[in-house]
């Protein structure tokens, strides 16, 4: 865990652990936490926990959990009218075409294949999909990138950062050529907003899984401790 109190719950996710919405016979962050809360505090019945954030079976890093239905409501509400800031660190193939820049496009899902594609903004199902990016360090083919995220869209980086001819590393779904299992070099590193109770700024951050550190290539970049 990386933050707790009697109102917000921050955890560091694994790769491959879903975050929700899976069959119940399947392990997931959202279960795995209510288990931690019940054993820790002694609840009986049933713990509630809203998500208010969630990230790709496949990413690691920072999630926001809300213990009452109050705190789960400002914090909806920060994610929805985006006082919530959110950077991610990436690992890509080759390297942008600028050290710095803004991307945008329109995002459709594909249902069918569990997909999303760029589509233009006519197009029936399309949303406007935002993000910025800043080059820290590249070595041997790969580049670390430090993303901030203005719209929340479904396999929004992924998608977005193979539209300009950079996978990120292990993320065969959008072009990724190169194993790095488990899981995909995407963290959801640090978050800043307001506490939703104390109305205090605060700012959260997830360590980078060892398994960054185990890769040879990604090993050689400027990764942060």
């Amino acid at each position: 865990m990386l933050y707790e109190d009697n109102h917000l719950l921050a955890v560091n996710k694994a790769a491959e652990l879903p975050t929700m919405g899976v069959a119940e016979d399947r392990e997931s962050l959202l279960t795995v936490a209510k288990e931690y809360i019940a054993e820790k505090y002694d609840k009986p019945g049933n713990v509630y926990l809203g998500i208010v954030s969630r990230l790709d079976a496949p990413v690691t890093g920072l999630v926001l959990l809300a213990r009452t239905s109050k705190a789960a409501a400002r914090l909806s509400e920060a994610f929805r009218t985006r006082q919530v800031r959110k950077i991610y660190l990436a690992v890509v193939a080759g390297r942008p075409p600028e050290d710095a820049g803004v991307l945008e496009h329109y995002l459709r899902k594909d249902e069918r294949h569990r997909k999303v594609h760029v589509t233009h903004a006519g197009a029936e199902g399309a949303q406007q999909a935002r993000l910025s990016y800043r080059l820290l360090g590249s070595a041997g083919g790969l580049s670390l990138l430090e993303i901030e995220l203005d719209t929340g869209r479904k396999h929004q980086i992924r998608v977005q950062l193979a539209k300009i001819g950079c996978p990120i590393v292990g993320d065969r779904k959008y072009g990724g050529s190169e194993d790095f299992s488990p899981g995909i070099a995407l963290h959801s590193y640090r978050a800043e907003f307001e506490h939703p109770v104390r109305r205090e700024p605060m700012e959260l951050k997830a360590r980078l899984p060892k398994s960054w550190s185990r890769h040879g290539g990604v090993s050689r970049l400027p990764l942060p401790s």
